[in-house]
């Protein structure tokens, strides 16, 4: 039961339970998501309602950096939601959300090119990407059984064995966090450079499709520092149990 409480933030002072501090980990990252989460949301909002001048949609942003670059077998989609614009490279799909797909905002213009820069990194096989490609399945299985498996050590104390495979495979995620960092700002700078370069947006917007993309990066940035911050907490969860 004490080990349980300790993970969820409480341990055994004397015949009480105090706060434990590496909570506080979590705490931190969390609150980094939000303020992430809330500052891509509302930069994108104000952005979405500046039109362009040139008056194209999303879609037709895409298409033409998509022809200009010679990747006339990627297919542009519209997929239902908010912000879920998507490159899906099995498919060669590009998927743009409803704010995005028929916008002429700086806003949903500067989204849909970054989404074409990952299919421009599909394409020219960049590292980074090819990277988070073959990561991906291990970070999905290191996420939904890092915790875990963690948790069995720590719950059965049977040693540290099991605590420590719980790090390790919860390290996958983390590394896949990591890995997507550059990914997304090698996207965002590849969009920004086209948008001016093929006379889509003029030189005023490309500033404020450039402040709704660096909101947008800081939710990975959050991401990757949240499950940073889990992963030391993990660490040091197991050097408690070993000093214990």
């Amino acid at each position: 039961m004490n080990t349980v409480l300790a993970y969820y933030g409480y341990s055994s002072y004397g015949y009480g339970y105090g706060f434990d501090f590496t909570y506080l980990l979590v705490l931190i990252g969390a609150l980094l998501s939000l303020l992430a989460s809330s500052m891509v949301s509302s930069t994108f909002n104000k952005y979405a309602k500046i039109r362009s001048t040139a008056g194209m949609s999303g879609a037709q942003a895409a298409r033409r950096i998509l022809d200009r670059n010679g990747l006339y077998d990627v297919r542009i989609e519209h997929v239902s939601g908010n912000l879920t614009d998507h490159y899906d490279p099995r498919t060669k799909v590009l998927r743009l959300s409803d704010s995005t797909y028929s916008s002429p905002s700086v806003a949903a213009i500067g989204v849909a090119a970054h989404e074409c820069g990952h299919a421009i990194q599909h394409s020219e096989s960049y590292s980074p990407l090819v990277i988070r490609s073959k990561l991906a399945p291990l970070a999905n299985f290191g996420s939904q059984f890092g915790l875990p498996i963690f948790m069995l050590g720590l719950v059965f104390g049977t040693g540290d064995l099991l605590m420590r495979i719980g790090i390790w495979v919860f390290l996958l995620a983390v590394a896949f966090q990591i890995v997507t960092l550059p990914v997304e700002f090698d996207a965002s700078k590849r969009a920004l450079a086209m948008l001016s370069d093929y006379g889509i947006l003029r030189s005023e917007e490309t500033q404020h499709s450039r402040k709704v993309l660096r909101a947008a990066a800081m939710t990975y940035v959050a991401a990757a520092a949240a499950s940073v911050l889990n992963l030391l907490r993990l660490i040091l969860l197991t050097r408690r149990r070993n000093d214990d």
